[in-house]
This record gives structure tokens, C-alpha cells and sequence, in this order.
């Protein structure tokens, strides 16, 4: 025999309330589907499994929790007329192919999206995704929001809500991309309507960053390498790692982060870009043989070059939260460094990877080689990151002039 039930959960959120749940049961076990509500306990029968009068939106609420319930049952009741030996895993199958009230609504079907992020490992593109789905969720004001609703008009909307609290073009165009991503989820798995894709009118590419990237010059790369660590002994790791990128063709921190000491072999150090899944092969050069060797002293037990990760075998929310706290970090120590060496820029690990590039072409390198040597699909990646040496060089050009 199979029951359907809507249940409040044990488990209790952030501003005290519980989550609602659809649990199907079968054979003496269960199996539970999120809904989009939350009630605390003053607010929820559980004996019916419905709404009281304390919730000010219960007849509403209820109606919609009766839909879900009166949709799992015509489900089960399809699956005992095909074969009486179905499993709560045929009901989770069809259940999620249905399009149904829940499915439709975009911070439900974002939420299991988060969790699928999670499950494979793609800790950083969960963050992300949790990050716009509360500036979202701020703007809208509510949880029911259906995939429809998403309209060229409501993203002009919150694009201009994003601006009033500062937003720059950069940070937006993460945004939009984001959800640009989620919509396209949900039309590959039917839950939305390719004739309602917003994104044909709302141009996500307008909000391009206009602000060009700060590359250092060879001499400002220099200082930084020459720096006085004996003066300033607590910058040994932020300056090692800055440096270290910079000559290994702009290793980025995560890549670096996860590098083994198996990945170095004679002179050379040979890894996988988490980012685009390109092979190198990279010559080690004088400055990373003395950084290494200095990391080699002062190993700590643990299969990894850098002290980042502490332990091996960390889970992936582990690597995630720990490359977020030492990233920080990093971060404003390259900031601190530049102020002593009198670089007025503004420095984040990435510029390691654009100066590289810039310094090569000041010293002549052709583009097509800069753009191999940094693993890039093609040369507009490579001529944006030259974009802002190549307008130095206009500038010098024209001083001849006057």
C-alpha cells in the first residue's frame, strides 16, 4: 500500500521555521520531496498536513499543497495499474518529470540544481549559484516566483536593483549569466518554455566589465620577486605564490592549491587547469626551484606542494571553504605588498596570470605564442588580456608627436 502525506521536516532554518515536505511511503519506507514552504510549528496541523489559520496565507497555501498531493497520487496510482511492484525510485522518476506547480517555481528547481553542484563537486559554481539566489530572492521579496515570470522586464528591474546597491557591470553580468544558466536548466528538463526565454531580448553581453585588467609591468614583477621577506617575514606565502604563478604562465590559486609534489618531475611540473581541463607541461624556472625548494624544507605531511590544504582527502566543500578563507587572505597581503613597493595598482591573485601575458608581449613575444602558452581556445581571449598593453604602446606611440 502507498501513502502520500505532507509533512513538516525536523530539521530547523535559519529564521526558526520548518520546511514542508511531500512524503511518499511505500512498503515500509519513504521517501521525501521538497516543496516550496516553510511554516513554524504554531502554523502546521500535522495531523491533516495542512496550513492552520495562523498562517495569514493558509487557504492559498493549502490549496497548492493539495495540488502537490493530489498530483504524487494520481502518480502512484498510474504506477500500480502499469506493475504493482514498482519502487519509490520509479515514483522520484516520474514525479520529477511531471511538470507540476513546484517544479515551475525557479528557487525550487535552483535548489535542487545547488544540490546536484554539491554532489558532483562543483563547490565553487554552488557558491555562486547561492550567492545570486538570496540577491534574487532579496529583490523579489517572496519564494513563488515561476520561471515565466522571469521576463526581459523583471531582469531590467533587477538589474537596476543591483545597481542602487552598487552593483558594477562585472558583478551584475555574473548575475544574469547565472540565471541566464539556471533558465537554460530548466528548459533541457522540460520545466520551462523555450518561448519564454527572456534572454533573446535581455542581452546578458551588454554588461561586459568595462574596466580593463591591471597588469604589472616586468619591473613591478621584479619588485614584488626582490621583495624583503627578511623585513617582512609574515608576506614568505603570499609573496611565493604570486610569484610562483606569475612564472609558471599564470597558474591560477586553485590549480595551485591542489598541486602535488608527484605533479614535478626533474624540471619540469606537469598538471590539469581545473578551470579548462588543459594539460601543461611547464619548465621550472630559477624563481620556482627556489620556491620549491623552500616549500620542500618546510613540508608539511600532506601530498600538496603549497601549505593550503592541511589534510589530504579533503571533501569538496572542505577544498571550497579553504580556498575561500586562505584566498581572502592572499588577497589583501597582495595588496599590502604592493603598497610597500610603491605599485599603485590594485593586485588580486589573477593579476599574476595577466602580467605574465603583458610582460611577455613587452618583451616582444607573438600573441600566437603568449595564447599557446597560456592555454587559451583562441586569441580574443589573449588579445583581452593584452588590450590594456597594447593602448601603453598607443600612448608612447603618439607622445613622438608632440
Amino acid at each position: 500500500m502507498s501513502t502520500v502525506k505532507t509533512v513538516l521536516r525536523k530539521t530547523i532554518l535559519a529564521d526558526g521555521s520548518y520546511p514542508i515536505s511531500l512524503r511518499v511511503s511505500k512498503d515500509r519506507k519513504s521517501k521525501y520531496f521538497k516543496t516550496i514552504f516553510r511554516a513554524f510549528p504554531m502554523e502546521w496541523n500535522q495531523t491533516t498536513g495542512s496550513f492552520t489559520n495562523k498562517n495569514s496565507n493558509n487557504i492559498q497555501n493549502n490549496r497548492l499543497l493539495l495540488k502537490f498531493k493530489d498530483r504524487a497520487l494520481k502518480i502512484l496510482s498510474d504506477l500500480e495499474m502499469e506493475k504493482s511492484d514498482f519502487t519509490l525510485k520509479d515514483f522520484e522518476n516520474r514525479f520529477r518529470l511531471v511538470s507540476n506547480p513546484v517544479h515551475q517555481n525557479v528557487f525550487y528547481f535552483w535548489d535542487e540544481i545547488i544540490g546536484e553542484m554539491i554532489y558532483a563537486g562543483r563547490t565553487g559554481n554552488a557558491r555562486v549559484n547561492k550567492e545570486v539566489f538570496a540577491s534574487l530572492n532579496l529583490f523579489h521579496k517572496s519564494t513563488r516566483l515561476n520561471f515565466k515570470d522571469i521576463t526581459p522586464s523583471f531582469l531590467n528591474k533587477y538589474e537596476a536593483f543591483l545597481r542602487s546597491r552598487g552593483g558594477s557591470d562585472g558583478g551584475i553580468g555574473v548575475r544574469m549569466r547565472t540565471i541566464r544558466a539556471l533558465y537554460n536548466f530548466a528548459i533541457e528538463r522540460k520545466i520551462a518554455k523555450e518561448q519564454d526565454y527572456p534572454f533573446k531580448i535581455y542581452k546578458v553581453s551588454k554588461l561586459k566589465g568595462k574596466n580593463l585588467k591591471k597588469a604589472l609591468r616586468i619591473e613591478e614583477i621584479l619588485q614584488i620577486r626582490d621583495f624583503d621577506l627578511a623585513r617582512y617575514p609574515r608576506y614568505v606565502n603570499t609573496r611565493n605564490y604570486f610569484i610562483f604563478s606569475f612564472y609558471t604562465r599564470g597558474m591560477n590559486f586553485v590549480d595551485m592549491m591542489k598541486l602535488e609534489w608527484k605533479a614535478i618531475n626533474n624540471d619540469k611540473i606537469y598538471y590539469t587547469r581545473s578551470k579548462t581541463k588543459g594539460n601543461f607541461k611547464i619548465k621550472i624556472l630559477p624563481p620556482v626551484r627556489e620556491i620549491l625548494n623552500y616549500y620542500k624544507e618546510f613540508a608539511i605531511d600532506t601530498k600538496y606542494v603549497f601549505p593550503i590544504l592541511l589534510k589530504n582527502n579533503l571533501t569538496p566543500p572542505q577544498l571550497e571553504n579553504r580556498k575561500h578563507k586562505t584566498l581572502q587572505r592572499y588577497n589583501k597581503e597582495l595588496k599590502e605588498i604592493a603598497e610597500i613597493c610603491g605599485i599603485d595598482k590594485p593586485i588580486t591573485s589573477y593579476v599574476a596570470r595577466h602580467s605574465f601575458a603583458n610582460c611577455l608581449k613587452q618583451k616582444g613575444v607573438a600573441t600566437d605564442i603568449i595564447s599557446e602558452s597560456m592555454g587559451h581556445q583562441n586569441l580574443s581571449i589573449t588579445q583581452t588580456y593584452l588590450k590594456e598593453f597594447d593602448n601603453s604602446v598607443l600612448d608612447n606611440a603618439i607622445e613622438i608627436l608632440v
